[in-house]
């Protein structure tokens, strides 16, 4: 059993009506009278007000195939989403760069008697929709159909073909393959994506998250139909999958549905965790390219999933850069200076140490200084910590915003699949929420000083070397009687 508190339709549009001015609400004439203050108050007062709660009543059980299944029942439309997860990400590579990503995509391309155009009319006919994807811990296979039997029936059948049996046809692999060489290609042109590459490179080493999911311009065309039957046959079977639930199902029907689902999967095993990453070096990378703007990246392992420190470093994030206008990093290097239009920094946890990173991108003649204006605001951020009002902001906003998380169908099967697929507790989402608004200042400036040295930063750079030009000066809120001219 969860609990979440969200907004309720209603009361959010509500305050929208509130906010225009608007006089639809049954109100009498004299709304349009109503003044500015009086409207900024009533939505004040809503700001503060506790949300609505809503309960998630989550069932877990193993199917007779040994498949982990989470259901939620969600009748108030008449239609289901069904996510299965596998632990076939691209960590399951080896030699072979891109060989999961290419699986997950050839998935509909082909199963029996059925080609890619046949499979795709067949899901359109029956109202229902498919799609597949593959992360660096994962490949998913999701669907989402209609409740009613005679829809969802044959859905389910054409699914579970799909995921069991794909045919991997090999003109769908030579056009698969073509698509991403040509992709490839394109990335050549993108700064931002080249340093992304290099960074993931400098920050894992020989470990399998430092190559990109899907391979590249060397290892794609080495990949045979026989790798990917293989990979298949060994990474798609019940016992390395599990399956999320949700929607217009009784319990009985989502019992069933599993077991329909799992017996149809080869039989195998479940595949080793990831192992740990060896910590990275500080180093600086730059990689010329022809653009204006300079791309930069910071980036240190910082945390994978389950670790305890996570929620209040999710917190210190949102103040550090995580939560878009009014972040430190906002402030300081886009409100002040007018060194970028946006920065943001993220922890990422995934089965082994995933990267906290900042990400921001300036004038070129500006990249130094932005870097070592960066460089000032993380260490002082890690040395002093947050603010006591920062911290209670903070709370606020993601007391309001992390319940969107569940706020539909497809959200719910997503955070179910997660959860489902990392071990966590059923309770996970609403123990999140509680263990952010319980966190001290102390204890956000423990956690970042445990996880994180900023003297230990990988650091990629993406632009053209130019003369640079000196940091400008700080412009404070109070003294901006014109806008900040963009330096960028």
């Amino acid at each position: 059993m969860m609990v979440l508190r969200v907004l309720s339709a209603s009361v959010l549009s509500t305050a929208l009506l509130v906010a225009a001015g608007c006089s639809s609400l049954n109100s009498p004439s004299t709304t349009h009278s109503n003044t500015v203050e009086q409207r900024v108050s009533s939505l004040a007062a809503l700001a503060n007000s506790d949300p609505v709660t809503r309960t998630l009543d989550i069932q877990e059980w193993r199917t007779s195939a040994g498949t982990k299944v989470l259901f939620m029942a969600a009748p108030e439309l008449p239609m289901f989403d069904l996510r299965l997860t596998f632990a076939a990400g691209s960590s399951k590579d080896q030699q072979h760069s891109g060989l999961a990503s290419l699986t997950s995509a050839m998935l509909d391309e082909g199963t029996g008697n059925l080609d890619a155009g046949e499979i795709a009319t067949r899901f359109e006919d029956l109202g229902a929709n498919f799609s597949s994807g593959s992360y660096r811990d994962m490949a998913v296979v999701s669907l989402r159909s209609l409740s009613d039997a005679k829809l969802s029936a044959p859905a389910l059948e054409l699914f579970s073909n799909i995921a069991a049996q794909p045919s991997f046809p090999a003109a769908s692999l030579a056009r698969i393959k073509n698509q991403l060489l040509a992709g490839f290609e394109y990335q050549k042109q993108d700064p931002g994506k080249l340093a992304s590459l290099a960074l993931f490179e400098q920050l894992y080493g020989t470990h399998p998250y430092a190559k990109p999911s899907s391979g590249d311009a060397q290892s794609v065309p080495r990949i045979t139909r026989q790798q990917l039957q293989n990979f298949h046959r060994t990474y798609y079977n019940a016992s390395n999958a599990q399956i999320a639930l949700v929607g217009d199902l009784t319990l009985e029907q989502a019992k069933a549905i599993s077991e329909k689902v799992s017996a149809r999967l080869p039989r195998g095993r479940a595949a080793a965790m990831t192992v740990a990453p060896k910590a990275s070096l500080a180093s600086k990378t730059h990689i010329e390219h022809p653009s204006t703007q300079t791309h930069i990246l910071l980036a240190q392992l910082a945390v994978k999933r389950g670790d305890p420190d996570y929620p209040a470093l999710f917190l210190g994030n949102q103040i550090l850069g995580g939560g878009g206008f009014g972040t430190r990093l906002m402030e300081e290097v886009r409100e002040k200076r007018g060194l970028t239009y946006g920065i943001y920094s993220s922890f990422s946890p995934m089965q082994a140490s995933g990267p906290f990173m900042i990400n921001v991108q300036t004038r070129a003649q500006l990249s130094e200084v932005t870097l070592e204006l960066v460089q000032d605001l993380l260490r002082d951020y890690i040395a002093k910590g947050p603010t006591e009002a920062e911290l209670a902001n903070a709370k606020r906003e993601s007391l309001g915003s992390f319940p969107l998380s569940a706020a539909s169908n497809s959200a719910i099967v997503g955070q179910l699949a997660a959860i489902g697929f990392y071990d966590m507790p059923l309770t996970w989402m609403d123990d999140f929420m509680q263990d952010l608004q319980n966190l001290s200042v102390e204890d956000v400036h423990a956690a970042f000083k445990r996880h994180l040295n900023p003297e230990q930063l990988v650091v990629v750079t993406a632009g053209p070397t130019v003369e640079q030009l000196p940091l400008p000066d700080a412009v404070e809120r109070a003294e901006q009687d014109a806008p900040v001219e963009r330096q960028h």
